[in-house]
Parts: C-alpha cells; structure tokens; sequence
C-alpha cells in the first residue's frame, strides 16, 4: 500500500509539468528551453541536497564503474522521455498531454521481458485496456477538433517518451541494486544526462536566443515539484516493488491520476473542463487504476 500510494502522490507533482509546460508553450517559450532548463535546475537541487546529506561521493563511485551505462540509460530515461513531452505540449492541452503519457502504462508492462527475466504482467495488461480504452476516447473527441497533423505531432512524440521513461528507470534500478538510494539514483541520471541537455540548449539559443523569466521562472517550479519531489517519490514506489513485475506495473499505473490532477489544474488557470465524452473516458482511466489497486491487493495478499 505504500507503495501505491507514493505513486499517487508523485503524480500529483507530475501533473504540474502538464500545466506549466502548457503555460510556456502558450507565452511562446521554446520547448528547448523548457526541457533542458528543467534538469539544469534538477542538477542544482539535488546537489545541494545530497551534498548537505554527504551522499555525493557514492554517486560518482558509482558511475565511474559503470560510466556507459549510467549515460546511455539517464539519456533514454530522461532525455528521451522529457524532450518529446515539451514538444507535444506545443500542439494541445496539459490534459490532452497527460491522457496520452498514460500509454507508458502498458509500455513498462510490455517491456518487462526485455528488461529482466520475468515474464509478461498478463493479468495487468488485460486490466489496462480499461485504461487504454478511456485514453482512446480522449484522443477521438481531441482529433474531432484539430488537424490531423496538429493531433499526430501531440501523440507520437509522448508515446516515445512513454517507453523511454520506464525503460531507462529499470535499466538504472536493475543497475543501482540496493547501493544508491532512490535521490542519489535521480541526482545520477540528471547528471549523466547533461551532456544532452547541454546540446539540447545551445540549440535552443542559437534557434530562439535565451529563455525569458516567465520560462526560466516555471523551469525552476517543475524542476522541483516535478523533477526532484515527484520523480523521487515515484522512484521510491517501484523501488518497493522491486522484483515483483505485477505490483511494478500497478505502481506505474498509478500516473494515470496525473490527467485528473492536470484537469483540475488547467480549470484553476482558466481552461474548459473536458466535454462529456471526454469525462467518460477519464471515468475509465479511474476505474482501470481502482482495478489496479485491486489486483495489487490480491497479489500482496
């Protein structure tokens, strides 16, 4: 249960990338920046942070052990996954965002034979049709009202971003084991995935010049509330349910909640609550994650 309910609460702080990266897109913020400011900021926190804790050290250890894999599985887990989030944030909603990003769902489920020797959750993936189903719904009523193109550039960045977030924090818990602890794993991957970000900004100034306050200002909040709160939370979450691939999948099931924190978010800051449709297949989305819990129950039990 504890484990859940840390999945919860990090994707409350989830959500609040959805809605700030929306309002940076909507004052014309290069999504550049906005990827790379995030973790910049990260890198700082966090050092400060475990550098007040004396925690630094073993993370350096660490990587200059195994300094190839450390690089390529941060820049998967969090260069590829953030980069195309920003991006797809320029062609819709938070919320819109958020409903796609749950596709990471079933990816963490369908990758878990590739990433270690179990076997296929199948009774969570059957589960996570309902869940499916309802971001399908969203998805038809969002392309009913933009182009095709507009509703493609949305969704395929984020799925991409969906298997390379999981996929990158399983290789690095398979790889960390027990010897870091979930902060020092996050302070890792942002480190060693600076040098893509670097990349990332001096394209960003050379195609748009620097960022404005506004966007340096919600960089900074997602950093934290996101980047450090949230993904040490949900780090802690499936550390829990280490070697156990059915309670694994229900844990990251649990960002599903972040579209209904990304709603109430978005309506607070002036936009349209979804249409009908659109709250059936949010209906959908809960249910899948109640099942979820359910089955989690079950396999503790």
């Amino acid at each position: 249960m504890k484990g859940f309910t840390l999945g919860i609460i990090s994707a409350l702080f989830f959500s609040l990338t959805f809605i700030l990266n929306e309002f940076i897109s909507s004052t014309q913020g290069n999504f550049l920046w906005t990827a790379s400011l995030r973790y910049i900021f990260m890198l700082m926190i966090l050092f400060i942070i475990l550098l007040s804790k004396n925690q630094v050290r073993e993370v350096y250890k660490h990587i200059f052990k195994f300094p190839k894999e450390w690089i390529i599985w941060s820049t998967i887990g969090f260069g590829f996954f953030y980069l195309p989030l920003c991006f797809a944030s320029i062609f819709g909603e938070g919320w819109l965002v958020a409903s796609t990003w749950q596709i990471t769902i079933v990816a963490g489920a369908l990758m878990t034979p590739f990433i270690s020797k179990d076997k296929l959750p199948v009774k969570f993936l059957k589960l996570s049709l309902i869940i499916l189903l309802g971001i399908f719904i969203i998805q038809f009523e969002n392309f009913k009202v933009i182009s095709f193109k507009s509703g493609v550039l949305g969704v395929v960045p984020v799925v991409i971003g969906a298997f390379a977030y999981p996929l990158g924090n399983r290789k690095m818990m398979a790889l960390v084991g027990e010897e870091l602890t979930a902060l020092q794993r996050v302070f890792g991957m942002t480190l060693c995935s600076l040098p893509f970000w670097i990349l990332i900004s001096m394209y960003g100034f050379f195609s748009s010049g620097y960022p404005s306050y506004n966007q340096v200002l919600s960089s900074i909040l997602v950093a934290l509330f996101s980047g450090v709160i949230a993904t040490t939370l949900f780090f802690k979450a499936t550390d829990l349910s280490r070697g156990c691939p059915n309670k694994l999948a229900v844990i990251e099931a649990t960002q599903a909640t972040e579209i209904i924190f990304t709603i109430l978010g978005g309506v607070l800051l002036g936009n349209k609550i979804p249409s009908p449709l659109s709250l059936i297949g949010i209906g959908l989305i809960i249910i899948g994650i109640i099942l979820g819990s359910l089955l989690k129950e079950k396999a503790l039990g």
